[in-house]
């Protein structure tokens, strides 16, 4: 007795989709499509890509055919490959802007009136908390916070420091800016 694709396990159901039989692609469709639909609704793609990734699944499928060793693990491995896919096409759609949509004008890189103020009052805040602090201390902020930046062996011998006491020192140099600019108003 033959048996029809509907009736046919996994394993022989692969066999006849790989040799052409008639109806085995129809019934792996109809077996699996449930599952792909399940993982592609929770990437939540618009329908046109959904469409994209269900077709490129069945295609890896159709590439793969003969590869599938375990055909009872078909469903997992539907589900590895359309999870892929989706991610591919997210991916590939945050990259891109269709022409079709309008570009949003172009918003002004440089901060206004109001963040001039704010970064003049915090910058001031800053500037008095560090001239507040011991001496070596400051010299320690400005040699590791400034634009030319040095190795530690250069900052450490020119303010007469062990190396290994600039973390903690600095760590603790940290701690106080911010105490002083949190009782100035300035939080983090």
């Amino acid at each position: 007795m033959q048996t029809t694709p509907q009736s046919a396990d996994t394993t022989d159901l692969l066999a006849a989709a790989a040799a052409h039989v008639p109806g085995a692609w129809t019934e792996l469709v109809r077996r699996y499509t449930p599952l792909l639909r399940s993982r592609i609704a929770g990437f939540r793609l618009q329908e046109a890509d959904a469409l994209d990734v269900a077709q490129a699944t069945w295609l890896r499928l159709a590439e793969n055919v003969h590869r599938i060793h375990t055909p009872e693990h078909l469903g997992g491995w539907l589900a590895t490959v359309v999870s892929r896919e989706c991610i591919r096409v997210l991916r590939v759609g945050s990259r891109s802007v269709l022409a079709e949509e309008p570009v949003a004008a172009a918003v002004d890189p440089r901060p206004g009136p109001e963040q001039i103020a704010v970064d003049a009052d915090v910058h001031a805040a800053l500037r008095t908390a560090l001239d507040a602090l011991p001496a070596r201390r400051r010299a320690l902020m400005d040699a590791l916070f400034t634009d030319d930046r040095r190795p530690y062996t250069e900052i450490a011998h020119d303010l007469g420091m062990a190396v290994g006491s600039l973390g903690p020192t600095r760590a603790r140099t940290l701690q106080d800016l911010r105490r002083r600019l949190e009782l100035a108003g300035i939080s983090a």
